[in-house]
């Protein structure tokens, strides 16, 4: 007999996926039957969050889907934080979990693991939650899932199965992956609408979003053709390489990236939300556009938020620029002029910060290739405007959109299995790698090189400097920090404690080529000789 749990291997297996982050538990024993002869790889975090976190850095990464094998309640539970991550930035995750016997749901009777609706809880984390009731719907509701991650807004899924659906037979289950429908594609007359708006204007400015990582040849080929200056969100660093004559980079948190986007005639908005993390994170307040805004998204919800547009078209990011391109004739709109007048002002800007550059020009000068992941710390915030891609996926943080600490460590050594031809490092304040700091143990048991680069400034800083110019009394900001090198060498890490810039480049580039993770510490001190972080006024 073949069980239900056997099926969802072999589901698994026809859907390309090849990892699998979990912690098995009593609950998950009949899900790991089959896994162990089948090709996917289980690699075992230290905490759900973990494994929700490097599912999410593996899927980030790579694009593919990132997948998670939890117990119930618990399991569930310790992952939820890094669900609303993934659910905030659009990664497509598969979280599965046990839930206890379908006779057991909603008793309250105290059984292992049991909350009164681990599937309502989970629905808030995630695109949608199902409970597998009948094993026979397991491929209709896997297809579901694939569905959403091939053509619509992607994020998380959960799907629980009951431990009874678990066992159940599933010898006659037809185990062969159902095909995947393609994204939507835009509607003509919204491309032929758009195109007129953009023929007329004189100064268009083009704003590409995360919806945009997988579209970097069409972003490139409008960007050209309408010669208009390229913003981007973190999400799409990349899309437009940093090198091209129009990209413009930085952030449109930044006052002159948010003054060129009030004087632009027509915005082309791609694959953003607009959203708070990305637009303002300075509190300057909402952007007052004076020209047109066309708002492109695959969610149609999404077109209704945040800023009111001209023009809205549902639609693949790629598929929209690819045919607009092909609508619009060639014009000069000086372009490359106002790109480079942009970015000349943010580095005359009090948020620009002169070491920071230096830590990341020294950081990409000694590994090129580098896929940096970042956390919410001192130096991420600035990498925000300040650090640039040549390539999509190549650096992606948790300081915007769910926000959460911690992420760093296991998103990166995610990122390293989905790309194991790529060196990885993770930036992450002495704060957040206390949330996470036992997964270096995981990443060592793999043999994954990633090299941790741990920003010390011996606190929660940023949150002290809030409080301090709110007027309150810091409280719960001075926390002890433990000597992460020695923490890191218990765990079987390799450690640094390079003092400046020509010795982090020397540890960086031995890092990336060791067997296992390197914890360097970067003390603020001897890399910072000028005020940072003050975001917040009097």
């Amino acid at each position: 007999m073949a069980s239900c749990g056997e099926a969802l291997v072999k589901l698994l297996e026809g859907y390309g996926v090849d990892t699998v982050f979990g912690i098995p538990g009593n609950h998950t024993v009949q899900l790991y039957r089959g896994l162990a002869a089948s090709s996917i790889r289980h690699v075992s975090p230290r905490h759900e969050q973990g494994a929700a976190f490097m599912a999410d850095g593996y899927a980030r990464a790579s694009g593919k889907v990132g997948v998670c094998f939890l117990i119930s309640g618990p399991g569930l539970t310790n992952a939820a934080t890094g669900m609303i991550q993934a659910l905030a930035d659009s990664v497509p995750m598969l979280v599965i979990t046990a839930v206890a016997a379908r006779r057991d749901l909603g008793m309250g009777e105290g059984r292992l693991h049991e909350l009164p609706d681990q599937g309502a809880l989970a629905s808030q984390c995630s695109r949608f939650s199902h409970t597998l009731m009948d094993p026979r719907d397991l491929p209709k509701v896997l297809a579901r899932a694939f569905a959403v991650f091939a053509s619509e807004r992607p994020g998380p899924v959960h799907i629980e199965l009951p431990l009874d659906v678990i066992t159940a037979d599933a010898s006659d289950l037809d185990t062969s992956p159902w095909p995947q429908p393609a994204a939507p594609g835009p509607d003509p007359a919204a491309v032929t609408a758009a195109a007129e708006m953009l023929t007329a204007a004189r100064q268009p400015v083009i704003m590409l979003g995360g919806g945009t990582v997988d579209a970097g040849i069409e972003a490139r080929a409008l960007a050209e053709v309408l010669d208009a200056p390229v913003c981007n969100t973190v999400n799409a660093k990349g899309v437009l390489p940093a090198s091209h004559p129009l990209a413009v980079g930085s952030s449109p948190s930044l006052g002159p990236v948010r003054e060129a986007l009030v004087a632009a005639d027509v915005v082309l908005a791609v694959g953003t939300e607009w959203a708070e993390t990305d637009y303002d994170m300075l509190f300057l307040g909402a952007i007052e556009r004076q020209g047109q805004l066309i708002r492109v998204d695959i969610d149609a919800a999404q077109l209704a938020r945040n800023q009111r547009p001209a023009l809205a078209v549902a639609s693949d990011a790629g598929l929209f620029m690819a045919a607009l391109a092909n609508e619009l004739e060639p014009a000069e709109r000086g372009g490359v002029m106002r790109a480079a007048a942009i970015r000349e002002a943010v580095q005359q800007q009090a948020h620009y910060h002169s070491e920071m550059q230096a830590l990341f020009d020294c950081i990409r000068n000694a590994v090129p290739e580098l896929l940096l992941v970042g956390d919410s710390t001192l130096p991420t915030y600035y990498a925000v405007w300040q650090y640039e891609c040549e390539t999509p996926r190549r650096y992606f943080h948790s300081a915007t959109g769910g926000g959460t600490l911690g992420y760093a460590i296991p998103a990166s050594l995610g990122a390293k299995l989905a790309m194991p031809e790529l060196p990885v490092a993770a930036l992450i304040g002495d704060g957040s790698t206390q949330f996470t700091l036992t997964e270096l143990a995981a990443g060592v048991e793999v043999g994954l090189p990633v090299a941790v680069l741990v920003w010390n400034n011996r606190g929660y800083r940023e949150i002290r400097q809030g409080m301090v110019a709110a007027e309150v009394e810091p409280v719960g900001v001075d926390i002890f920090t433990p000597d992460l090198v020695a923490a890191a060498t218990a765990l079987g890490c390799h450690t640094a404690r390079p003092k400046d810039l020509d010795r982090l480049a020397d540890c960086l580039k031995q890092a990336v080529r060791q067997d296992r993770p390197t914890l360097i510490e970067l003390s603020q001190e001897d890399f910072l000789t000028t005020p940072a972080g003050e975001w917040y006024g009097p």
